[in-house]
């Protein structure tokens, strides 16, 4: 077995935890987590220290049209099979600082009772990995922690997706931490790392979309077997930006994710219903706006956009499904740019129908 997955087996089988705060080392293998970043992350995230009064730098900051707290948004991806990255590696801590959390860290689980054959041994050459320059394929080690470069670059380490609901996926980017230097790109077996296109990724997980009502006419409500027009004007139904950006001492990317609205589906709450056009989809307008307001001198036309019920809601409602669909772009540091799927947010707004009663003399 390769020295390197040597390694990684060895600490699986010790289980040990190296409680940094937001630093550890668990089974299966390694993660390690700017402080903070298991929380979520906030609106407006900066980095700052922890308990120990070590800086822990890298934190993403969410800007622009999203969700308030780190939270989720609510923006649904079209493509079912697309999900946002569930962990990445980052820039984590300058050399002299890693140096006192890891040292501190894997003095006091050499120390601990009990330490010894497979556990003891894993130990043992992770400190030779960050101290006497024990390493494998494609990952040397480090001497001394890099103390000599320090400020030179920045150790990086995995995070967590705190909005990743599969344990195994959030926890995947299990790598030892490794060094990176300022203005350099991270080894290229760490397809993980931290780039334009994650961090838009991350801004479309974090976009807050605008919960536009369609305007109905009639607008109180409408009445059986009479076509009911809907329209969103273009001032209600506009694009919006999400903004993902990390900066720290020798590193900076930043990524903008755009959505325009294209299209309005109407699914009318019940099958005794049609919509206008028969498929519900209500195309953009040149202008921007979807539909067509309805106007006195209208009564006799078919809406461009709209429906008409064929039985009344009763002494209750139909619930309207206002769907519209987000065309998704973005673009990021280094003129880096692309597609992301389609997004999608519904509305649901209460419709009443009544039946039109006939009066006999």
């Amino acid at each position: 077995m390769p020295v390197r997955s040597s390694l990684r087996t060895t600490v699986s089988i010790a289980t040990l935890s190296f409680a940094f705060g937001a630093l550890f080392l668990t089974a299966p293998a390694y993660a390690a987590k700017p402080v903070g970043s298991d929380k979520g992350a906030e609106t407006e995230q900066e980095g700052g220290g922890d308990k120990t009064g070590i800086y822990a730098a890298a934190r993403i900051t969410y800007s622009g049209s999203v969700a308030p707290n780190g939270s989720k948004g609510n923006v649904t991806s079209a493509d079912v099979n697309w999900t946002p990255p569930p962990c990445w590696y980052a820039p984590y801590l300058g050399a002299k600082d890693f140096k006192k959390k890891m040292s501190a860290e894997i003095d006091e689980a050499a120390s601990a009772p009990g330490m010894t054959g497979t556990p003891a041994a894993a130990i043992g050459q992770t400190k030779a990995h960050y101290e006497d320059e024990y390493g494998w394929t494609d990952t040397p080690g480090y001497k001394d922690y890099n103390v000599a470069k320090d400020g030179e670059g920045m150790f990086w380490a995995g995070v967590e997706n705190p909005n990743e609901p599969d344990y195994l996926k959030r926890n995947s980017c299990t790598d030892l931490p490794f060094w990176v230097d300022n203005g350099e790109a991270p080894p290229p077996q760490y397809e993980e790392a931290i780039t334009p296109e994650i961090l838009a990724a991350l801004a479309y997980q974090h976009m807050e979309l605008p919960g536009t009502e369609v305007t109905l006419a009639p607008a109180g409500a409408t009445k059986v077997n009479l076509p009911t027009w809907a329209w969103l004007d273009k001032a209600d139904f506009h694009e919006v930006q999400a903004t993902a950006s990390i900066d720290v001492p020798g590193f900076a990317l930043s990524a903008t994710t755009t959505a325009k609205p294209v299209s309005l589906k109407l699914e009318p709450g019940t099958p005794d219903a049609e919509t206008y056009p028969a498929s519900g989809e209500c195309t953009i307008n040149d202008d921007g706006s979807i539909g067509e307001p309805y106007a006195k001198g209208k009564a006799d036309r078919t809406p461009p956009c709209g429906i008409k019920y064929l039985r009344s809601s009763g002494d209750g409602t139909f619930d309207l499904q206002a769907t519209i669909t987000w065309e998704i772009a973005w673009t990021g540091t280094g003129g880096a740019g692309g597609d992301l799927p389609d997004g999608t947010f519904e509305n649901a707004q209460a419709v009443t129908v009544q039946e039109i009663q006939a009066v006999n003399r």
